[in-house]
């Protein structure tokens, strides 16, 4: 087995691992030097400059799907809420305060398992208000779409689609029955072919075991996404998942480093869940691998406020 130093510089060098060195990652004894080395990739490929984004709930609540982790599904009881598509003046409201903020991407995120006729309509509206009146790039997590689809939105003017793969191939079963991970892997590939850069991560602490996030991280390769957001799991009353116990800080840290091993070039974006780590926990992250982040509103989940954000990006060594 080579050792860290060496793969780092087989990285830096241009070569990707394989999957028997992406597991050993696991085995290194010395997490210290792991991150260390995670880290000088990040720098080395990575920009100066953070790269966040913020999200508005633009429909929630009432989701045909069965994810077990979700408190949008409407085949639990959880006190998530419930509304349609947004107005225009809505996500206009949102999208001016952020980018005053400085942030400089937005998305348009709804519940359901598509976005379709009528409801697809009016966020292909909103996307072309979102045009006109700021200077945001303009995201969007719609669940599974068409090409056709997928061809409205990129001529509404979003230009970044989004679709967790959420987790490993061999698990994702186990939470969720209503949907597969080839069906995301299909979208993704339509979004592809329209000219969408794209997002995609998954959530960790759902009961999967270490083997099966460096699986997750594998199967990203599929996808060569430009942006992998990284939750984790919140616990919500009503879901199956709720008492679900929480990962440690050294499995979040590791499995940050081993997604930068093998995706030395994406942005590795903080998102759902990250509240639940302490400030230090944050801060190593960031050093390790994290360069981007969701902030704002996040969805059901506790999120964090832009000026906190700023202040630990920059103590990070971020412009």
């Amino acid at each position: 087995m080579a050792t860290i130093e060496e793969l780092k510089a087989r990285i830096i060098g241009g070569e990707s691992l394989t999957e028997e060195e992406a597991y050993g990652l696991l085995d290194t004894p010395n997490k210290e030097e792991l991150y260390q080395a995670a880290g000088e990739i990040t720098r080395h490929f990575g920009k100066p400059a953070f790269n966040p984004c913020s999200i508005i709930n633009a429909r929630a609540g009432q989701c045909s799907e069965n994810c077990k982790w979700c408190a949008q599904s409407g085949h639990y009881h959880t006190d998530s809420d419930v509304h349609g598509i947004v107005s225009a003046a809505q996500v206009l409201d949102q999208a001016r305060y952020d980018e005053k903020k400085g942030v400089k991407r937005f998305c348009q995120v709804t519940s359901g398992r598509s976005v379709k006729g009528a409801a697809l309509r009016k966020v292909c509206d909103n996307y072309r208000a979102l045009r006109k009146e700021t200077n945001l790039f303009l995201c969007g997590s719609l669940g599974l779409l068409t090409k056709e689809e997928l061809t409205q939105l990129w001529e509404a003017g979003m230009r970044r689609y989004h679709c967790n793969l959420e987790a490993a191939p061999s698990y994702f079963p186990s939470l969720c029955t209503t949907h597969t991970i080839d069906e995301k892997l299909q979208t993704l590939r339509w979004a592809r072919e329209v000219g969408f850069e794209l997002c995609s991560g998954g959530i960790i602490g759902m009961g999967e075991t270490p083997r099966q996030r460096v699986e997750l991280a594998l199967k990203l390769r599929e996808v060569k996404p430009d942006s992998i957001p990284i939750n984790i799991l919140v616990p919500i009353k009503g879901t199956p998942l709720a008492d679900t116990p929480p990962i440690s800080d050294e499995e979040l840290l590791t499995m940050v480093a081993i997604l930068r091993f093998l995706h030395p070039k994406a942005e590795l974006r903080f998102a759902g869940g990250r509240a639940r780590l302490s400030r230090e926990v944050q801060l190593r992250a960031l050093q390790i691998g994290i360069n981007a982040a969701v902030v704002g509103d996040l969805l059901t989940t506790v999120g964090s406020k832009i000026d906190e954000d700023r202040q630990l990006v920059a103590e990070a060594g971020y412009q």
